[in-house]
C-alpha cells in the first residue's frame, strides 16, 4: 500500500511539475508541497530517530574558515594532507616573493645603467624544470596513498543505496530490504524533529542512521539528473549519475549528527536537498533497525529509472 501511494505521489509530482513550468509557478513552492506529502509518508519513522542526547557535530559554524571536525579516518587524512600542502606552498610563496624582491633591488635601473644582453642560462632552466618535478613527486608519495584509500572500497558492514531525485534523497538499506525518502524540513518543523533553528536547509525529516565504527558502503545513482552526495565531516563526496552506480565508503568514529548537502548543480531547488546522518551506538542502531524493518519491510524504495 505504501509503495503504491509513493508511486502515485511521484507521478502526481511529475504532472504538477510539467504544469507548473507551463504556468510559470516557482518550483520551490511546488517542491515544498511535495515535501509535505513525503514527510507524511515518513512520519512513522520520526519517533524512532529522536535519539536522546545526540550531539550535532558535522555542520557549518559561523565565521568558520577551516574544515569541520574530522569524524573518519578518511577526513583526518584529508586534513593532514591539507596542512602538509600548506607548508609546501607557503615555502614556495616565500621563496618566490624573496626572489622577486631581491631581483627588484639588485637589478634596479639605479644600480644597472646597462641592461644585460644574455637570453639563456642552461643551469637555471634545468633547475626550474627539475625542482618542480621533484616537489610534485614528493607530494605524490603522500597524496596518492590517501586517494587510493578513498577509492578502494572495503567489505561493507552495512550497504546503503542512495538515489538522488529532484530535489530529495532516497535511501535503501539493501541488506534488510527496506527504504525511505529524506526531504528538507521547513523552518516551522525543525523543533518538532529536534533540530535547532540554525539547522534549516541542513535537517531532513528522515535521517540515515548508522552505528559508530561500522564500515558503511554507499551505492549512488541518480533518478533524473546528476546529484552529488557529500558529508564534509566524513571526507566523502561522490556524484550520483543516472544510469550508473558509483560507490564510496566511510567509518564514522564519533556518535553525533552530521549534515551535508547536494554538491552538484541539479536544478532550481538544488539548495534545498540536504543530507542528515545520525551516528549512534550499536545498541541504538539495532533498536532503530528493528523499528525501521517493522515500518518499511516489504516495501523497499521504488527506484525511478532515468528516462531516455
Amino acid at each position: 500500500m505504501q509503495l503504491k501511494f509513493q508511486s502515485c505521489v511521484e507521478n502526481l509530482f511529475d504532472v504538477l511539475r510539467t504544469g507548473a513550468q507551463e504556468m510559470g509557478i516557482k518550483m520551490r513552492v511546488l517542491t515544498s508541497v511535495f515535501s509535505l506529502l513525503i514527510i507524511t509518508m515518513n512520519a512513522g519513522a520520526m519517533a524512532q530517530e529522536n535519539f536522546q542526547g545526540l550531539e550535532t557535530i558535522g555542520k557549518p559554524e559561523p565565521k568558520g574558515i577551516g574544515f569541520q571536525f574530522p569524524a573518519t579516518e578518511l577526513m583526518r587524512d584529508v586534513v593532514w594532507l591539507d596542512n602538509f600542502l600548506l607548508i609546501i606552498i607557503t615555502a614556495i610563496s616565500v621563496f618566490v616573493t624573496l626572489l622577486i624582491a631581491y631581483a627588484s633591488y639588485k637589478f634596479h635601473i639605479s644600480r644597472n645603467k646597462q641592461a644585460g644582453t644574455f637570453t639563456h642560462n642552461s643551469v637555471v632552466e634545468v633547475m626550474w624544470t627539475v625542482i618542480p618535478v621533484i616537489i610534485l613527486l614528493f607530494i605524490g608519495v603522500f597524496s596518492l596513498p590517501i586517494l587510493f584509500k578513498q577509492q578502494e572500497i572495503p567489505e561493507a558492514d552495512i550497504t546503503i543505496k542512495v538515489t538522488g531525485y529532484q530535489w530529495y534523497w532516497g535511501y535503501e538499506y539493501v541488506d534488510h530490504d527496506f527504504g525511505f525518502e529524506s526531504v528538507l524540513l521547513q523552518k516551522d518543523e525543525l523543533a518538532e524533529y529536534g533540530y535547532a533553528p540554525d539547522e534549516y536547509l541542513l535537517a531532513t525529516d528522515a535521517a540515515v542512521v548508522i552505528p559508530v565504527g561500522a564500515t558503511i558502503v554507499m551505492q549512488l545513482t541518480g533518478a533524473d539528473v546528476i546529484h552529488a552526495w557529500t558529508i564534509p565531516a566524513f571526507g566523502v563526496k561522490q556524484d550520483a549519475v543516472p544510469g550508473r552506480l558509483a560507490q564510496l565508503w566511510f567509518a564514522a568514529e564519533k556518535e553525533g549528527i552530521y549534515f551535508g548537502q547536494c554538491s552538484e548543480l541539479c536544478g532550481q531547488s538544488h539548495a534545498y536537498m540536504p543530507i542528515t546522518v545520525k551516528v549512534v551506538s550499536q545498541a541504538q542502531y539495532d533498536d532503530w533497525l528493528k523499528g525501521a524493518i517493522e515500518e518499511y519491510a516489504g516495501s523497499p524504495q521504488n527506484i525511478m529509472m532515468a528516462k531516455k
